[in-house]
């Protein structure tokens, strides 16, 4: 019964949701974009991020649509995908990777903003990718920086052992924990 469903209505399925997600200004993301075709229609759609394209060449296609990439936080702290994608520090060190996501693993990324400090000898360039960078992407212009009329939300870590340690969390400038 459902066979060949996809070819039958994926195409029209595919334009209304890009129609209703222009309709509500919502920002548009793909997801395991594999080939620079795929990441073509991804820009063609308005797409803005690519979440976890599975190879170097998708990840290059996205930059030069400016698309930005995405890719999570347990990658890069693991050291690879667990499913046989490229890895998100080879993309870091391609200069193709511009913010991290949890990817069901919040705690990974705080480590994983830090690891890419270290590795790009920039640490708030790495922090940008859990702040600055996700929040431009996806049109949060009051939060991200630290600058007057922003949110304030911020933590302070400190490092113990290589590893973030977190010492305060403030939201909206408020100390919460």
């Amino acid at each position: 019964f459902l066979t060949g469903l996809h070819d039958k209505l994926g195409a029209a399925h595919e334009a209304g949701s890009v129609a209703a997600a222009a309709r509500f200004g919502a920002v548009l993301a793909s997801h395991d974009d594999t080939t620079a075709d795929q990441v073509a229609v991804s820009a063609g759609h308005g797409i803005r991020m690519a979440e976890f394209p599975t190879t170097v060449e998708a990840a290059r296609a996205c930059h030069a649509h400016n698309i930005k990439v995405i890719m999570g936080a347990p990658n890069l702290v693991r050291g690879g995908s667990h499913s046989g994608n490229v890895a998100a520090s080879e993309l870091a060190e391609l200069d193709l990777l511009d913010i991290l996501s949890s990817d069901y693993v919040p705690a990974a990324l705080l480590l994983a903003a830090v690891q890419l400090g270290e590795l790009w000898g920039d640490m708030a360039r790495g922090i940008a990718t859990v702040t600055s960078a996700p929040a431009r992407a996806s049109g949060l212009a009051d939060r991200g920086m630290l600058e007057p009329g922003q949110r304030a939300d911020l933590i302070r870590f400190s490092m113990i052992a290589g590893v973030p340690a977190v010492r305060g969390v403030w939201v909206q400038g408020d100390r919460v924990a």
